[in-house]
């Protein structure tokens, strides 16, 4: 009885071992093919079509409630000569409105308060760029005493960069082609594709304009396209 008991424990062990081992095949990750992995690159520049400017007033006052005041009067002037100006409603937001105390200069102790700043900002979108240099002098006489820069872009970039993307595509086929040939192998199909897109925004540039027919170049935008691609090899 004894040596049957062992030998069913023996077949029960040793079935059990056989029923895991597709399971412990299973677990282990399958090998990546072989591929190639190359980044391809293009860039196209164009002139922007679209532009901002952020502009507003600030003033000083005894009184936080006096330079709020004198700010809003200021303000409004500069809103209404935007509108007259032909600047739709939805094209101008205001960007910063702040009061903020001014501290005289005391070595001996603690400074004291001998004022309030009010400053008011608005960003300004300029559908036509040509009219960017006339905004701003409108600005400037209406009264706004701060302009903090102008800014271009391309408003709907996206049909340009379908072709740069088409151009960072075939620069990453010619690269892995180099790579292949001279590896000695063939080239596959691509197993994965992954973008970067880089749309280069006109920097803002801060400037005084206080005399008529300021001038303003808009420059060019970069829109550049990298795309990381894995090109399977082919078995020989």
């Amino acid at each position: 009885m004894m040596m049957q008991f062992n030998t069913f424990s023996a077949i029960a062990m040793t079935l059990a071992v056989l029923g895991t081992a597709p399971a412990l095949a299973q677990s282990a990750p399958p090998s990546p093919p072989p591929a190639i992995t190359v980044t391809g690159e293009a860039q196209k520049s164009v002139a922007p079509d679209i532009a901002q400017i952020e502009a507003g007033v600030s003033n000083i006052a005894k009184t936080a409630r006096a330079a709020a005041e004198a700010n809003n009067v200021a303000m409004g002037k500069v809103l209404l000569e935007l509108k007259n100006a032909g600047v739709d409603g939805k094209d101008a937001q205001t960007s910063r409105l702040s009061i903020q105390p001014q501290y005289a200069s005391n070595r001996s102790g603690p400074s004291e308060i001998n004022g309030y700043l009010a400053s008011n900002l608005v960003t300004v979108r300029v559908r036509d760029v040509a009219r960017v240099a006339g905004l701003v002098d409108t600005l400037v006489t209406a009264g706004a005493n701060e302009i903090r820069g102008i800014g271009f872009r391309v408003a709907d970039p996206s049909k340009l960069l379908d072709d740069v993307r088409a151009e960072a595509i075939a620069d990453a086929r010619r690269k892995a082609e180099v790579y292949a040939r001279a590896a000695g192998v063939t080239l596959g199909a691509p197993l994965l594709i992954t973008e970067d897109t880089q749309q280069g925004i006109a920097p803002m540039r801060k400037m005084v304009a206080m005399q008529s027919a300021t001038p303003v170049a808009a420059g060019e935008e970069t829109l550049g396209v990298n795309v990381t691609v894995s090109w399977a090899i082919k078995a020989p």
